[in-house]
């Protein structure tokens, strides 16, 4: 045991861990949970669907956008940590910024979508309102100005605003990783001092119009992507969880504090002088900053579906596990495709009065579209992906 200790600390200070793997099975655990954040981020972008009411954040502090960045950080170091270990700093820089202009053009692609969605509706419904209620009014107001902003990343339209995060934090990988490989713990104190003075201080990207900052803050959010970081580069190194039974206690404490919080209309503990904090904690906590308990409570959140699901656990590779992982291994398209079906879900939903039976019929019917979209692409990919004798054979021949 205490080898085991002095090991984790000498990892955690000067990262030297033990020898990588030659090539780290692709954790399942990663696709299955991403897979289910995106559907869980569609049916959350369609205010006021009776589905959304048994969504994960109706239950504890954090919610999808938590868990997507912290996946999005041990995707990272699985995807490009190794390129950069293997083939250096330049050739993983290189994949990362082939990446971030992907990300770049289908956010730009996804904003002219919605544009279109927009003025396709209002042309229909005679309802400018709509302009309003997803935040394209500057579009249509100063269309020039607009685009302008809109290519520097600096307006943002409601729904439009993870994946410009996601742009600026995959941007500071290469230089997060190096920090994380050297010294975790130095990378997470920097972190962690960081996401400290940017509530503190008010750092925050500009945005246009209004002037109050990206609604992620991406000096604050760096947080979670960083510990995401950390966490992908123990599973290459073949770091596992430690049983630790205080911590197991801690977790799931706090996530019964959550619901308990969530629950409740009043203070749910009877206790005077936490009625306040409590009434606070019901009413929203801040997710531009995030609020430290936002963050704490993702991290118990994690620690438990660890510990729950194990890498090898049956239910990943059963009938539901094995969609969802297809929907997760395509998430760029499916987030793009969910969010433009949330749209329009947001437009039918008003039309039709908020009818209970449109509600279920349309989240049910953008469910189904998007785990078909996972699979098709799949199956897709299957097809056009080049067996690997025939590509050794080829080489040879070569």
């Amino acid at each position: 045991m205490g080898d085991e200790v002095s090991g984790f600390w000498r990892l955690m200070l000067y990262g030297k861990g033990p020898r990588e793997a030659e090539a780290p099975a692709r954790d399942l655990r990663i696709d299955v949970i991403r897979g289910l954040i995106l559907l869980i981020i569609f049916v959350n972008h369609i205010p006021g669907n009776v589905v959304s009411f048994v969504t994960p954040r109706n239950y504890g502090f954090s919610d999808a956008a938590d868990v997507f960045v912290l996946l999005a950080g041990i995707s990272a170091a699985f995807a490009y940590g190794r390129q950069i270990d293997q083939r250096g700093l330049l050739v993983g820089s290189l994949k990362v910024c082939a990446r971030i202009w992907t990300l770049y053009v289908a956010h730009l692609a996804l904003f002219v979508l919605v544009c279109g969605v927009v003025a396709t509706a209002i042309a229909r419904t005679q309802n400018s309102l709509y302009m309003e209620w997803i935040n394209v009014l500057p579009f249509f107001s100063d269309t020039v100005e607009a685009v302008i902003n809109a290519l520097q990343l600096s307006y943002q339209p409601d729904y439009l605003n993870i994946l410009p995060l996601y742009i600026v934090l995959l941007a500071a990988f290469p230089l997060a990783y190096l920090a994380v490989r050297t010294s975790p713990l130095a990378a997470l104190l920097a972190s962690l001092a960081l996401w400290q003075a940017a509530s503190a201080f008010d750092l925050n990207l500009p945005s246009k119009p209004g002037g109050s900052g990206w609604y992620f803050n991406p000096f604050a959010w760096q947080a979670i992507f960083v510990i995401g970081i950390v966490m992908g580069r123990f599973a290459t190194l073949g770091v596992r969880q430690p049983r630790i039974l205080a911590i197991d206690v801690a977790a799931a404490g706090l996530l019964l504090f959550s619901a308990a919080v969530k629950l409740s209309t009043g203070n749910p503990f009877g206790v005077a002088f936490l009625s306040d904090w409590i009434e606070g904690l019901q009413m929203g906590v801040d997710k531009t900053n995030l609020a430290t308990i936002r963050l704490l409570h993702l991290l118990a959140l994690a620690w438990i579906v660890i510990r729950l699901i194990p890498a090898e656990s049956r239910l990943l590779r059963g009938p539901v596990g094995t969609r969802l992982a297809a929907t997760g291994r395509h998430s760029l398209e499916v987030f793009c495709v969910g969010i433009v079906l949330s749209i329009i879900g947001q437009i039918v939903m008003a039309e039709m009065s908020f009818a209970l039976w449109a509600q279920l019929l349309f989240v049910a019917g953008g469910l189904i579209l998007l785990i078909g979209l996972g699979l098709f692409l799949s199956w897709y990919k299957s097809l056009t992906a080049r067996p690997v004798g025939v590509a050794r054979e080829r080489a040879a021949t070569a």
